[in-house]
């Protein structure tokens, strides 16, 4: 991705992180995957100042405990958080869903390819974008 800090991916379903991993691995992406099982494990990670600070957050929205949503609402309002960017990552194409993410002013919204062929350009896109993407500093 754009630089040598980790990507902080918050997904419950283990299959689906494996797949991340997969894609990471084979498009040769060198950074940390730091993986969350949920809102509230990605909040700790990130308030825990001996973490790095990612480069960018991948975001399911359907977890249990604390969903996406949620989380967005938390990170986009903490100073400290809330220039992070934030990549949903989901398999929910339900429209309110994606205005919601937006509304807390989510970076993009990607539907989870099935196939994994499409899975992996997905993700290879993802770390093109950021890849060449400036980021603001974030003082860590």
């Amino acid at each position: 991705m754009q630089n040598l800090k980790p990507v902080l991916l918050v997904e419950d379903d283990r299959v689906d992180t494996m797949t991340v991993e997969r894609a990471f691995k084979d498009l040769k992406v060198t950074n940390q995957l730091v993986h969350t099982a949920n809102g509230e494990e990605a909040l700790e990670y990130l308030r825990n100042r001996s973490n790095k600070r990612p480069c960018v957050i991948l975001l399911d929205l359907n977890m249990p405990k604390m969903n996406g949503v949620e989380f967005l609402k938390i990170v986009k309002a903490d100073e400290s958080l809330m220039k992070i960017p934030v990549v949903v990552l989901t398999t929910s194409q339900e429209e309110q869903d994606v205005v919601e993410s937006f509304k807390f002013g989510v970076a993009g919204y990607i539907v989870k390819p099935v196939d994994y062929k499409k899975f992996v350009e997905a993700i290879k896109i993802i770390n093109l974008y950021w890849t060449l993407s400036e980021l603001p500093p974030n003082g860590r």
